[in-house]
């Protein structure tokens, strides 16, 4: 029993975090068929965002929301330097100027700040555990939990609900006859970069928890995590892209359960063979997304 509840708990928090950094990336992706590969830098922004702002004397909260903030202001700057002065010509050119966008942050993380691992200011509760049931799990686990479903639940609601989100919906069927449907074609790029950065930013929160430290290159791994994730869910589909991330987290978790000690160093190696696999099975992905128009 204790083994099932810890099991759970390990992956519904890594998979609410794997969701929240799959979606961030495949909201861009399913309105420009572009992969923003700055978008692993977002969330470095965030970490040094929470490191800068740690000697202010304003409650943590108000750091976090500072942080979600310049992660927000950083994925509008990206479609305003990245995407937007190319987006209509080649898709080389808007990969080529997004891993630019993307070196141009990290190498100004290393001139401006350091290359060195930087201490990130964190509550004492994500450092608490709490007992569950006989199990003891950081309560960084729940918060990362509760976090992750109430996002879910009101991006969902957006995207349903709001004349945005409908609007997006519909730039990502067909981008071209929204526009000429009059759907305000840069405005809702931005609002998808800008929502990316959102959800960059609280998944960097909940990343950074986890290890306590920011390094320039911190975004590479998550950005790795959002490309798998919403490849096997799906790149087309917002739910597949949230289903992946828990397909995935559900993958690591129980290799990191079954596998020996002397085997853990190849879990990666595992898990790519798992998700070939799927891909084998499911060339587009567990979730088909809608039928897609130009980009441009």
């Amino acid at each position: 029993m204790a083994f099932t509840i810890q099991f759970v708990i390990d992956v519904l928090s890594l998979g609410g975090a794997y969701a929240l950094i799959a979606l961030g990336l495949v909201i861009v992706f399913g309105i420009l068929k572009l992969v923003n590969f700055a978008y692993g830098e977002l969330i470095m922004v965030t970490g040094y965002g929470l490191y800068l702002v740690g000697g202010a004397e304003i409650p943590w909260i108000g750091m976090a929301i500072l942080a979600i903030l310049v992660a927000v202001i950083f994925g509008i700057a990206t479609d305003y330097i990245a995407f937007r002065p190319v987006r209509a010509k080649s898709m080389t050119a808007v990969l080529i100027t997004s891993f630019a966008f993307s070196n141009l942050l990290q190498n100004l993380a290393l001139l401006l700040i350091s290359p060195r691992p930087r201490n990130v200011p964190l509550p004492a509760l994500f450092s608490d555990t709490v007992e569950i049931f006989g199990v003891i799990t950081p309560l960084r686990n729940l918060i990362t939990i509760a976090a992750a479903l109430v996002l879910l639940s009101v991006f969902a609601w957006l995207m349903q609900k709001t004349i945005l989100g409908i609007a997006m919906r519909a730039a990502a069927t067909n981008f071209t006859m929204a526009r000429m449907l009059g759907v305000p074609a840069n405005l809702i790029v931005s609002s998808a970069f800008a929502m990316s950065g959102f959800m960059a930013g609280v998944a960097g929160i909940l990343w950074v928890a986890r290890i306590g430290t920011v390094v320039p290159g911190i975004g590479g791994e998550p950005l790795l995590i959002a490309f798998i994730a919403t490849v096997i869910g799906g790149m087309r589909s917002l739910p597949g892209a949230v289903l992946g991330g828990f397909l995935l987290a559900f993958i690591d978790t129980t290799l990191n359960y079954t596998l020996p000690q002397d085997l853990l160093k190849f879990r990666d190696a595992f898990t790519f063979a798992l998700v070939i696999i799927i891909l084998l099975w499911r060339p587009e992905g567990l979730l088909k997304g809608p039928a897609t128009g130009a980009r441009t």
